[in-house]
């Protein structure tokens, strides 16, 4: 994915891929922590409101737990930041 600061569109691509099991949710919550950590950058509210779903989006409740987030909750979450960003 790009090096430019990301939109809510490639943010949502993203949540796409991990809920598709395309993206490895690992990876996809560094991602988001080095652009959302990053205080240089300004972000539009549905933006931020996307990098903060990503960031963290590897959380389990527990070792050897499911994921706190299934694949239907990510696609959920990837059409409503589509919807609001218009």
């Amino acid at each position: 994915m790009s090096e430019a600061q990301p939109g809510a569109a490639e943010i949502a691509a993203w949540l796409d891929a991990v809920a598709d099991g395309r993206a490895d949710r690992d990876a996809a919550d560094r991602w988001a922590g080095r652009w959302l950590l990053d205080d240089a950058l300004e972000w539009d509210e549905v933006s931020r409101r996307g990098l903060e779903l990503l960031y963290g989006i590897d959380l389990r409740s527990g070792a050897g737990e499911p994921y706190l987030h299934d694949a239907e909750q990510v696609r959920g979450w990837a059409a409503e930041l589509r919807a609001r960003a218009g």
